[in-house]
């Protein structure tokens, strides 16, 4: 009865530590696209604001 019991608890630990390295490494992985995509439009905005074409497009009333 003891060994079932160990086993049982091993068995759920191996469950919890898999579990935790999944859960964690989908974190990570949109973490870094978060701030890939987070850099990447910054810098569209960036590149956009200090371009110097103009948009004939847009209504300018100033």
């Amino acid at each position: 009865m003891f060994w079932k019991i160990v086993g049982g608890l091993i068995v759920a630990w191996v469950a919890f530590m898999v579990l935790g390295a999944v859960i964690g490494f989908v974190f990570k992985a949109v973490l870094w696209i978060a701030i890939i995509g987070g850099i990447a439009f910054l810098g569209a905005a960036g590149y956009r604001a200090i371009s110097g074409k103009k948009d004939y497009k847009r209504i300018n009333r100033y």
